[in-house]
């Protein structure tokens, strides 16, 4: 018997994403997936992002969710917030999504039927398994820079995962009560890469489906130095049983 999911959340973190939320969240209704829903974490964004959010949840009530939170503190605290708040509100599944449309939409079927098929605690989004691609108008240096963040997490941790730094991911539900979500505190790209260890070392199983990563249509990326320095610690953290945060 064919799995059936009652409700699917996309938890969609913004900050001065007020150009490609309403984007996004247009795309996601096009899918016409039953029991879909779109909840938007916004980090009180200047560019009032927050707001466009607002309308979008008056236009469309029941599809879209706004959490409203004070301040800027990290990808990896806006996520606990959006998937515990899911979570609550009994999401089945929860879909991680950017809001700067670099992760394909069309190809959330594709990651849903994987879940419902098979024995995934999580399928990911991957740039680097077969068919997968990254944005031809990426830099070298920028395709070389994931590359390296990817191989060099395998190496100390041995996870099994081609694109352990993606942030394009589908979550059963038991998957993410099971690592103990509130626990977590890296952040930024070192988020993603504790969730893959927690659930690599509960013995869980990751898929990994092609997509192809598209370079932002608007604003900047939100990449800093201190992101780069606790990426590139905390697989040492993990590696070696400490705590990351």
């Amino acid at each position: 018997m064919v799995e059936t999911f009652a409700r699917i959340v996309v938890v969609v973190p913004t900050y001065n994403e007020r150009e490609n939320l309403p984007v996004l969240v247009g795309l996601l209704a096009d899918l016409r997936l039953p029991n879909l829903h779109v909840l938007v974490v916004d980090d009180n964004s200047p560019d009032g992002t927050g707001g466009v959010a607002d309308k979008l949840a008056t236009e469309s009530p029941g599809f879209v969710g706004v959490l409203h939170r004070e301040e800027k503190d990290g990808l990896g605290r806006a996520y606990v917030a959006g998937i515990t708040r899911a979570l609550d509100e009994g999401a089945d599944v929860v879909i991680q999504m950017d809001a700067d449309l670099s992760h394909p939409v069309a190809v959330i079927p594709t990651m849903l039927d994987t879940l419902r098929t098979g024995d995934a605690a999580v399928v990911i989004g991957s740039r680097y398994v077969r068919g997968g691609s990254t944005a031809a108008e990426w830099a070298w240096y920028r395709k070389a820079l994931s590359t390296w963040a990817n191989l060099y997490v395998n190496a100390i941790l041995r996870l099994g995962v081609k694109d352990a730094t993606a942030g394009f991911k589908a979550w059963r539900a038991t998957a993410l009560r099971a690592i103990d979500l509130p626990s977590i505190h890296s952040n930024g790209y070192s988020f993603q890469v504790e969730m893959n260890h927690r659930t690599v070392r509960r013995g869980s199983r990751i898929v990994e489906v092609p997509i192809r990563f598209e370079e932002r249509a608007e604003g900047a990326s939100k990449m800093s130095l201190a992101v780069q320095i606790e990426s590139a610690l905390t697989p040492w953290k993990l590696r070696f049983g400490r705590k990351v945060g």
